[in-house]
């Protein structure tokens, strides 16, 4: 994605090697990175802001467990989030959407 994400993927696999556990580098999808984003957006716009980077956590870990259950595609990760942004857009006040142009 870009030169600090990759140094931080090489953190994440250089410090599960420091406790005994090879994992690859995580990688990060530029359509995915795009939906989190976005669930970050919507998320701080909203009434518990604070919870944003929580909640882009939760999406990756949700992003896992459906990996785990089922084969999966960026696409396929990148509609999973939009899908949970957007209902939690839809279900927000009028403050957490973005002002038209």
């Amino acid at each position: 994605m870009n030169a600090w994400f990759d140094a931080l993927s090489r953190r994440f696999a250089d410090a599960a090697r420091s406790q005994g556990t090879e994992i690859a580098p995580p990688e990060l999808d530029p359509q995915v990175a795009d939906e989190v984003l976005e669930l970050a957006r919507v998320a701080a716009h909203s009434k518990e802001r604070r919870f944003a980077p929580l909640a882009c956590f939760m999406a990756g870990v949700a992003v896992e467990r459906l990996r785990q259950r089922r084969a999966t595609s960026a696409i396929g990760d990148a509609a999973y989030v939009r899908s949970v942004y957007q209902s939690l857009e839809a279900e927000s006040p009028a403050e957490v959407k973005p002002a038209a142009s």
